[in-house]
């Protein structure tokens, strides 16, 4: 039941896959993420310098899923109505009316979220957890799935606003791009040669069935014997000597879920290892509070606490029950 469950995972996410292809060139492995944040119905940090695709990304997948696509620019004049929406006075009615904003939408992506005040970015936090947004008092549920997309450029700090740690710690992955290598870039000019493929893109999953595909996730079998490794790979950023605060139970939550999925998405029922290990690094090592200034980074030392925690050997294979 659980194998024919997760082939179905799996065949959905090649299809996603397969046609973001189309457009993006190369970011497979990036992409895999991005299903495991939307099946986890998680958030995610795209933390890179610009025009190396972000925006192209994130509207190849909602084009794929049938999912509305909504992008904010974040600059310092940005309020946070701006994000949630506002209650006007209709002249026609005599009544107030609501107008929701931008933030009402499957995929959103937050430009540049560090641009904006911290009253503004905390707009996003209720959404990013609750799902809904408050506004003069009335509380309205968000679209569902919800993922948020931001984006921060690690290069460019002038007027900038970091984020709290409050706010980062609500994003499950934070991932990066990086530049193309010369086959991939060469791929890039010839494909977007004469026109933009996006145009083109169409969907290959409804997005009704993101709801059943993440509740089949939940199946995966995660075996004791990972289950410890996984909590022990977090317990260790607490206990080392270059982090001051190391993650939290929610960072737990999210690498657990996170590797049921994986493994989903690869056609497995059980999670192993190597999922816990794929994932370690964009799931913990933005939530680290590090304690020295010696140029690494916190997935440098997720890096090396994998390496110092033993990982299960025996062979972790079977079924729930």
């Amino acid at each position: 039941m659980v194998e024919r469950s997760v082939e179905r995972v799996a065949a959905a996410a090649r299809r996603v896959r397969e046609n973001i292809a189309r457009v993006v060139v190369g970011k497979e492995e990036v992409t895999t993420f991005l299903l495991v944040a939307l099946l986890c119905e998680g958030h995610v940090l795209l933390e890179d310098v610009p025009g190396v695709g972000k925006t192209t990304l994130a509207k190849a997948l909602a084009r794929s899923l049938s999912l509305t696509f909504q992008r904010i620019q974040f600059t310092p004049d940005l309020l946070p109505s701006d994000v949630t929406g506002v209650n006007f006075f209709n002249q026609k009615t005599q009544e107030f009316q609501f107008r929701p904003g931008p933030i009402f939408t499957n995929i959103l992506l937050a430009d540049e979220l560090n641009r904006a005040t911290p009253r503004t970015q905390s707009a996003l936090l209720e959404a990013m957890e609750e799902r809904q947004v408050t506004a003069d008092g009335e509380t309205r549920p968000l679209p569902r799935p919800f993922l948020v997309l931001a984006t921060e450029n690690p290069i460019e700090l002038e007027g900038t606003f970091p984020l709290p740690e409050a706010q980062i710690d609500r994003f499950m992955l934070r991932l990066s791009l990086g530049y193309p290598n010369r086959e991939e870039e060469r791929a890039i000019a010839r494909r977007f040669q004469a026109s933009n493929p996006l145009d083109r893109l169409g969907p290959v999953l409804a997005a009704e069935e993101i709801q059943e595909l993440s509740s089949l996730c939940r199946q995966v079998f995660v075996s004791e014997a990972v289950e410890g490794y996984l909590v022990d790979l977090v317990r260790a950023t607490r206990a080392h000597a270059g982090i001051t605060l190391g993650a939290s139970p929610r960072a737990t939550l999210a690498l657990y879920r996170g590797s049921q999925a994986l493994a989903a998405l690869e056609g497995r029922s059980f999670v192993l290892p190597d999922d816990v290990k794929r994932l370690a690094g964009p799931v913990l090592g933005h939530r680290l509070l590090l304690a020295g200034l010696d140029g690494r980074r916190g997935a440098d030392l997720v890096a090396e606490i994998i390496q110092a925690v033993p990982a299960p050997v025996e062979e972790v294979v079977g079924e729930e029950g």
